[in-house]
Order: structure tokens, then sequence, then C-alpha cells
């Protein structure tokens, strides 16, 4: 079971959770409020999770581990990382994570804003009732990549 975010991490956080490739996320700080230099999103990811490793051509990426061990990819590095720490993906530079601990909570920072699009477009709403992630289908939420010049690069990483 996925627990709901807690709800005073954020304070004036408006946006609903939705569920993306089998963990919860929302949307913090949309880039209408910055003028589309960043976003923050917060994702709540369960033991296992991983996404492919992959490359965003036109965003950097900050990780803040708010919660949890998260082992992140950034090109042929590993950083194993806990509660407070913080990672960095260059724009072009494959990544991905892997979620060590029974559950993990990002904060993730996309700069510029745009890519939070392409989250939001292929999640699901979820409620506080939700106990179980919706189904996903991996092969549409790829083939959405290519107008957000996000390329897989490969697999997601493994224990």
């Amino acid at each position: 079971m996925l627990p709901p975010f807690p709800d005073d991490t954020f304070p004036g956080t408006e946006s609903e959770p939705f569920w993306f490739l089998g963990g919860r996320s929302r949307l913090l700080v949309p880039g209408s409020r910055t003028n589309g230099a960043l976003s923050v999103m917060e994702f709540l990811d369960t033991a296992g999770h991983a996404p492919p490793l992959h490359a965003h051509e036109d965003e950097d990426e900050v990780w803040i581990v708010l919660d949890g061990e998260v082992s992140f990819f950034v090109d042929d590095k590993r950083l194993d990382l806990h509660t407070g720490q913080i990672a960095h993906g260059p724009r072009g530079v494959p990544h991905s994570y892997l979620v060590r601990s029974e559950s993990a909570r990002l904060a993730v920072v996309f700069s510029p804003s745009r890519i939070e699009e392409w989250f939001s477009a292929n999640g699901t709403p979820a409620t506080r009732l939700d106990e179980e992630p919706a189904p996903f289908d991996i092969g549409g939420i790829l083939a959405s990549a290519d107008p957000f010049h996000l390329r897989v690069a490969g697999p997601p990483p493994t224990a």
C-alpha cells in the first residue's frame, strides 16, 4: 500500500495527486508561477520503483530526498542517497533512480518547466482512498515523450 502525501509538507499546494508509473505524484510549483523557469513536483514511490534510464534534452533535474533511501544513476555514476540529500541530473545526460527503502518521497525540480505537462498528461487521478496504484501503459507513456524531447536510454536500474 502506498500512503497518501502528508498534508503539511508544502503549504499552499493546490494540485491534486495523480498516479504516474505506479507511484503517487503531484505538482507543487507549476511553471506558470515561475514564467516557465522551473517547476517542482513531488513523487512518492515504493521499494524497487525505478523509471527507465532516460534523458531530458531540455531540462536540468534536481532530486531532493525528503524521506527514504534512493540510488540515483547519472551517466555512469551511482549515488546512494538518504533523507535530506540532493542529486543533479544535467540536461542531455541519461539518468534514473531506484528506491531502496520501503518507500521514498522526492521533491524534484525541473528547469525549465515544460516537462510537467508530460507527467500530468500521462497520469491518472489519485484519491486518499486509493490503496493501490492505477494501472498504466508504459508503451503509451513513452510514445508521448518525443514532443517533450525526452528519450529513453535504457532499461530501469536494478539493485
